[in-house]
C-alpha cells in the first residue's frame, strides 16, 4: 500500500467515525443504531468507492444528504 493509499484509508475511517457520531447526535440514535443506518446506506457504498469524490464533502453535509435521500433507513 502506498503512502497515499494509507492516508486515504485513514481519512475515510475518520470520516466514517464523524458521520456515525453526528448521525447519532442529530437523530437521537445510539451509536450502534447510527452505525447500522450508515453502513446499510447507499451513501456508505459511494464513500467507500470514492464515487464523484463525495468523500471530500464535510461530514455534516453527508449526514444531511443521507437523511434527505434515504429516509427509509430511519423508519
Amino acid at each position: 500500500m502506498t503512502d497515499g493509499n494509507v492516508l486515504e484509508h485513514a481519512y475515510r475511517e475518520a470520516l466514517e467515525e464523524s458521520i456515525v457520531a453526528h448521525l447519532s447526535e442529530v437523530n437521537g440514535l445510539s451509536l450502534e443504531q447510527a452505525m447500522d443506518v450508515y453502513y446499510s446506506s447507499n451513501l456508505s457504498k459511494k464513500i467507500n468507492d470514492g464515487k464523484n469524490d463525495i468523500q471530500y464533502l464535510d461530514y455534516r453535509n453527508l449526514v444531511r444528504i443521507l437523511i434527505e435521500t434515504e429516509p427509509e433507513l430511519f423508519e
